[in-house]
């Protein structure tokens, strides 16, 4: 209600200003009583004057509106997101770009679309009051220009629609080309990756290219509906001034209202509604689908019948980072059992984080399946880099178990050797106001306890230790080994490998699952890698726990 109040006090000065221009020359100036012209002229600034002071007053009514649904499509972008067991580079875009966007224009396009449409309307209902005769010069020209400009308004929005696809495609290629840099180059795929990345950029352009030309024909033909009725009139104005039917004052009254009100109005209409009016429309579709996608029972992490819980199966796995790259896992089978702690090992570069996003549904197999019993939402990952935030001690490590008692997590902080952090800290209850002021290996510990309390029945540890040293190590992976559940431990150290039940070789796209003794009879490769680990604990300056690089 507020709003349309003080739209309304806006119209005065559109509805007057030719009224008062009138009055000022036909009263004033050519009567001579230049007094009264000042008067007249003086009470239409002060007209303007109140439209500034409106136009201000309605900004909090706008803000009213607009927070409200910037914050009702974060919600439902994250939702739709989170509902999703496939990490999807798009939706990063969707919420940091997109929502911003939905924001921007909408309160972009409510303070311009009330401003614009109080002086259209305002300024023909003066020029009604004015000068009737010339209505019909102002609204042929006008109408036939708004026609025109309706049947440009499809191609246009195809046009925006194809360029927010072709931003999202490059988001996503090159979001999966950043999180697979390592296996990429290991892999030798960096020119398919490159090819991908090229021909969506290529995309992208030529959107944009597409855009550019209706939106040059838009221009055109707003041009001719803002100065059509300008030429109209100016080309009529002898005749209707020699015939009477328009005054010295009314002929300046009318331009006033064609050049300083109609004709900035339909402009800016224009570009309202073919700008920013197509993008919000645009965006809103986009931010709609992702929001209400339907998703079937495997999309959505479901627990996959057959499967007991805490079971990881693995069935022709195969996964590459782009459309004819080479496969970084290809054609993988294993099975994990409920409870089971495994290690996986392999050279650089083979795919054993990919392996662990998979697992925890960060991404989709490009062939084959991982099917978790509890499904992927049952999956906890821990990667290398631990996420530790501003807040309590307790908030931190309560993060996945917001049930959790005080001696559940004093019992899970004992067990995993963080009581030395957390006293440091100040206790459970101590603020951590910036992490940045912990090391990586006290960043590590509190987001293990965090992992360690989460009632999930696999937890996959991408190198979440490397920070750590090997006894801090040794004693974390029996205490994971020891709680309920399946454990999955991408090694950081081989030592890893001789405490889990069974190990699984990555090499060359393939995988190989068998007990560490097996493994040694098995494959000669992993004799290398044991033997390379065991020269280097035994050489001198060793650090007792020589790495396999993931």
């Amino acid at each position: 209600m507020g709003l349309l109040v003080w739209s309304g006090v806006e119209a005065v000065p559109p509805l007057v200003s030719g009224l008062f221009v009138s009055a000022a020359v036909d009263q004033g100036f050519l009567a001579g009583r230049p007094g009264v012209g000042v008067a007249w002229l003086g009470g239409f600034g002060a007209a303007m004057g109140v439209r500034a002071y409106a136009a201000r007053a309605g900004f909090p009514y706008l803000a009213g509106v607009v927070e409200p649904l910037r914050d009702a499509l974060v919600e439902r972008v994250v939702r739709g997101a989170l509902a999703r067991p496939a990490a999807d580079p798009a939706a990063v875009a969707r919420l940091t770009e997109q929502v911003e966007s939905a924001r921007q224009l909408t309160a972009t396009l409510l303070r311009t679309l009330r401003g614009v449409g109080v002086t259209l309307v305002a300024a023909l209902v003066g020029l009604a009051l004015l000068a009737p005769v010339v209505l019909p010069l102002v609204l042929v020209p006008l109408l036939a220009a708004g026609l025109l400009f309706v049947r440009l308004l499809r191609p246009m929005a195809a046009g925006r629609q194809a360029v927010v696809l072709a931003e999202e495609r490059l988001a996503a290629e090159a979001g999966r080309a950043l999180r697979g840099l390592r296996d990429v180059q290991a892999t030798g795929s960096g020119e398919a990756v490159a090819r991908a990345l090229t021909g969506a950029a290529w995309e992208s352009a030529a959107a944009s290219r597409a855009l550019g030309r209706a939106s040059a024909l838009r221009a055109l033909v707003v041009a001719l509906g803002g100065r059509l009725p300008v030429l109209a009139v100016l080309a009529a104005a002898p005749w209707l001034l020699a015939r009477n039917a328009l005054t010295a004052g009314e002929l300046l009254g009318v331009a006033t209202y064609l050049l300083q009100q109609l004709d900035p109005a339909v402009r800016t209409l224009a570009g309202t509604v073919g700008g920013w009016l197509l993008n919000l429309a645009v965006v809103l579709d986009r931010l709609a689908a992702a929001a209400t996608t339907t998703v079937t029972t495997a999309d959505t992490g479901g627990a996959p019948p057959g499967v007991p819980l805490g079971e990881v199966r693995l069935t022709g796995l195969r996964y590459a980072h782009a459309p004819g790259a080479t496969p970084v896992l290809d054609g993988v089978d294993a099975a994990f059992r409920p409870g089971e702690h495994v290690a996986v090992v392999g050279p650089s570069g083979v795919g054993k984080s990919t392996l662990a996003g998979l697992l925890a549904g960060l991404a989709t197999p490009t062939a084959g399946a991982v099917l978790v019993g509890g499904g992927t939402r049952g999956v906890v990952l821990l990667p290398q880099e631990a996420y530790v935030f501003p807040g309590s001690v307790w908030e931190n490590l309560t993060w996945l178990a917001p049930g959790a008692s005080e001696p559940e997590v004093v019992e899970a902080v004992g067990r995993l050797g963080a009581d030395g952090v957390v006293a440091r800290l100040g206790g459970l209850a101590g603020p951590l106001r910036d992490p940045g002021e912990l090391s990586a290996g006290e960043r590590q510990l509190l987001a293990l306890v965090r992992t360690y309390l989460a009632a999930s029945p696999v937890v996959v540890l991408d190198e979440a230790t490397c920070h750590l040293e090997p006894a801090a190590e040794e004693r974390v992976e029996r205490a994971f080994a020891e709680r309920p559940g399946t454990l999955v431990v991408v090694a950081h150290r081989i030592s890893s490998a001789l405490r889990a039940d069974r190990v699984l070789l990555l090499d060359g796209g393939r995988g190989v699952l068998a007990r560490h003794g097996d493994l040694q009879v098995l494959s000669p490769f992993y004799r290398e890698l044991v033997g390379h680990w065991l020269g280097s604990t035994t050489a001198p300056g060793a650090a007792g726990g020589a790495g396999l690089a993931s």
